[in-house]
């Protein structure tokens, strides 16, 4: 009978290594696509998602908890690897003096959500989550964006670069702010439950800032395995604490990518991006698991025209925030279209909506595939769009060179 029992196991593990591997190797056949054509691989792995999840074309019975943990980790990794991107100082600049800019692209980019909310007739929580969803960008595409389209030496890349701070700071509040609504534990326990919250979050990013070169010389090491696994076990504690006090583990995660500086960080970088990439595949495929296909088409009308009027929206606040430090028009046009993409946040935001309108998931799932797309393409045509009819329209006096 134990014979037996170890066999039927033993089974059950195969099977779950065989269906695992199947979705890396496709997940290695879609990132390969997507880089010939040149565009984000975020929307052909929500595809793979619905196309493998329930409802899905060819449903998997992988574990949805031991998948469901490597998605958690991939938001951890890509919280991480952003706050790598900036240091302390670049953090104090982006707070000082993009502050406006961050103001306007609340306004401008969180109202199309809230308003498509309440036509939608749904409850005050789901209207602040739809959003979230439509406030940020995606700060891993548009960087992989930049890279690829060379514009990280770019004068207006400061601007992008400064709202997607803003908006990250902005996540460290709206998170905690958006669980103790879901909690609904009264007017006082939630008021007492943020400001717990808050004040952890300025907490973390004060010593985030002044402690940051000691928690470096203590991780770094000559070697490379014990700075990963320092660095890893570091997010993972400090993302576990977070979320213990009622802020979100990401923020934590991100907090902790803002401590570490120096040669720690460029090793850190190296050593933690492939990982990053495996599970960061594994959150977007697992968000598509989670999605019913069939709720799509009802709510895909309503995606495109949110996605339509955001994209507008965004494209107005990068060309406002480009003209604050004095970009030309051509500029000012790339900073806009740099910050369409929607993607990770956005869907991390919608995840949190568990027990809610069963709209939220296959609405969002739809937006962030119109826009992760949309992005990428407007960002490549935007500068010859603008030279082939902006210049004809300027008056000669005015055409300015970049």
């Amino acid at each position: 009978m134990l014979a037996a029992a170890a066999g039927a196991q033993g089974a059950s593990v195969a099977v779950l290594f065989i269906e695992l591997g199947a979705i890396v190797v496709g997940l290695a056949l879609l990132a390969r696509l997507a880089h010939r054509a040149g565009f984000s691989p975020i929307p052909l792995y929500l595809i793979a998602g619905l196309a493998f999840g329930d409802g899905g074309l060819l449903p998997l019975a992988v574990s949805e908890s031991f998948v469901g943990v490597g998605a958690e980790i991939g938001v951890l990794l890509l919280l991480f690897m952003l706050g790598l991107e900036y240091t302390g100082d670049e953090l104090r600049d982006s707070l000082r003096t993009g502050w406006p800019a961050g103001l306007a692209d609340i306004v401008l980019n969180a109202t199309p959500g809230l308003l498509a909310g309440i036509l939608l007739g749904w409850t005050p929580v789901e209207i602040v989550l739809l959003g979230g969803v439509t406030y940020i960008s995606s700060s891993g595409i548009i960087a992989k964006l930049l890279e690829d389209l060379d514009r990280i030496g770019n004068r207006e890349t400061p601007a992008v670069l400064s709202i997607l701070v803003m908006e990250d700071l902005a996540m460290a509040v709206y998170l905690p702010g958006v669980a103790v609504l879901l909690a609904a534990t009264g007017l006082t326990s939630a008021l007492l439950s943020l400001a717990i919250a808050v004040l952890t979050v300025a907490v973390v990013l004060s010593a985030a800032l002044r402690y940051g070169e000691p928690v470096s010389r203590a991780i770094s090491s000559p070697s490379d395995e014990a700075v990963l696994l320092g660095t890893f076990g570091l997010v993972l504690l400090v993302a576990g604490l977070a979320q213990a006090l009622q802020v979100s583990a990401a923020i934590g995660a991100f907090l902790v990518g803002i401590a570490l500086s120096g040669q720690l960080a460029e090793r850190a970088r190296t050593l933690l991006t492939p990982l990053r990439d495996l599970f960061a595949a594994v959150f977007f495929v697992f968000f598509g698991f989670q999605v019913d296909p069939g709720g799509i088409p009802p709510v895909a009308a309503v995606a495109v025209a949110l996605g339509t009027v955001s994209a507008a929206t965004k494209l107005a606040t990068g060309w406002w925030a480009a003209r604050r430090i004095g970009m030309a028009s051509r500029g000012r046009w790339r900073a806009g279209a740099a910050l369409v993409a929607r993607g990770e946040f956005s869907i991390v935001i919608a995840g949190l909506g568990v027990g809610l309108d069963a709209q939220l998931r296959p609405l969002t799932a739809a937006y962030v595939l119109f826009l992760a797309v949309l992005g990428p393409v407007l960002a490549r045509i935007v500068e010859p769009v603008h030279d082939l009819f902006g210049a004809r329209l300027a008056p000669a006096g005015r055409r300015r060179r970049r």
